[in-house]
């Protein structure tokens, strides 16, 4: 029976001791492989919940990908396209649900997922873990392991990979407590559940939503459930493809993730997917050069001849009015924000990256101009009456 796991430090390697515990009965979780640190553990806990809230609300599998306590992405197991196949480097093959679904978590925001902690709802196979073999990655938390996924995982980073196993059974206390400055907190837990119930307020001119719309809005709700506030989060076919976390303005999270959604999506532009990338360049480099072709430093990088170090020619860029024109084409993304909107100006942002669906709580003074807004661009809003912080 275990009830506490001893860490080699906390946060910070100066704050010590450290350790995970359960003050009654024994830890759900199982260490396989690894020693997970204090961070790790937080990640993993929080993109367990986030993936089984997904599993139950869609009746998918379903992945996330986190960073420091916020998902990078977040996904459901939906097959993947060829172009997809081609911006995630899975290769050509045909893969599993759950493989499917981690390809497109990690493949929302390949920069902030470096070095990412793994979160699967259903049992990691051998094709989810030779993805996971394939990227930098810390861990990963699932219910179960085939033998042959374990044997893979067991031999990433030089066999330090955490491999963590929880038990899907386990459900907390319904009040829980948290230590700040000396002084404890304690809440009831948000143990609200996200359906399609939520998004039946609809309060535009346009009412129509289709059933792909509400899932996905359904998996932004969830994400931000589990991502540090304020946030919000795009979505488009079964995936996040931008996550605003942990921005004191509400605009200020609409452009950081509407910016990641414009990455994400200008990935499958034609002259990213034929760049001339040198056959030994290392995967993390590729992603950090496509990053930087698609933004507005490249002209630089070009002409101080960096490209040299990546490619085996020099590539045309790609101009303002070429990313313009592709984004142009991005429509039905669904966003979901996990507080109201006080001003328009997050609908304006929202329309540049293709936003055709919201779900937020509504109760601002100025709902009438957000509405206004959305009416505007033909946009379907529902109020969902609920606040999805999370800290």
């Amino acid at each position: 029976m275990v009830t506490e796991l001893e860490l080699k430090y906390g946060c910070n390697p100066n704050q010590k001791p450290a350790r995970i515990f359960m003050k009654e009965g024994e830890l759900p979780l199982t260490v396989l492989n690894g020693k997970p640190g204090y961070i790790n553990f937080l990640d993993a806990l929080n993109s367990w919940q986030l993936v089984s809230e997904l599993k139950r609300a869609t009746g998918l599998p379903a992945a996330a990908s986190f960073k420091h306590v916020s998902p990078a992405g977040a996904a459901v197991g939906l097959p993947l396209s060829d172009t997809l196949k081609k911006i995630y480097f899975t290769g050509e093959g045909e893969l599993s649900p759950i493989a499917c679904a981690y390809a497109r978590a990690r493949g929302a925001d390949r920069m902030s997922s470096y070095g990412d902690w793994a979160a699967l709802s259903d049992i990691c196979d051998a094709d989810t873990a030779h993805l996971l073999a394939r990227e930098v990655s810390d861990g990963v938390i699932a219910p179960g392991y085939t033998d042959e996924a374990l044997e893979i995982l067991k031999g990433k980073r030089k066999g330090s990979y955490n491999v963590v196993q929880i038990d899907p059974a386990y459900r907390p206390a319904p009040v829980e407590h948290k230590d700040v400055f000396g002084i404890t907190f304690e809440q009831g837990r948000n143990e609200l559940a996200i359906t399609e119930e939520l998004l039946k307020n609809i309060v535009t001119d346009c009412k129509e939503m289709p059933e792909s719309a509400k899932r996905d809005l359904l998996i932004s709700l969830i994400t931000l459930k589990y991502t540090q506030s304020n946030s919000v989060c795009y979505v488009k076919d079964g995936q996040a493809i931008g996550v605003g976390a942990g921005q004191q303005s509400r605009v200020h999270c609409t452009r950081l993730a509407g910016n990641k959604a414009d990455n994400w999506y200008l990935r499958q532009h034609e002259k990213v997917l034929s760049l001339p990338f040198k056959e030994d360049i290392r995967r993390a480099d590729r992603d950090n050069t496509i990053d930087v072709y698609i933004s507005e430093d490249y002209d630089d990088v070009l002409r101080d001849g960096a490209w040299q170090q990546f490619f085996t020619k020099k590539p045309e860029p790609l101009t303002r009015e070429e990313k313009r024109a592709f984004l142009d084409t991005l429509d039905g993304v669904s966003l979901g924000s996990d507080a109201f909107f006080p001003f328009g100006d997050n609908i304006e942002r929202a329309k540049r990256s293709g936003v055709s669906y919201i779900a937020q709580p509504g109760g601002s003074i100025r709902d009438d101009n957000v509405i206004e807004c959305c009416n505007r661009y033909q946009m379907v809003m529902a109020f969902t009456g609920i606040r999805l912080f999370h800290h």
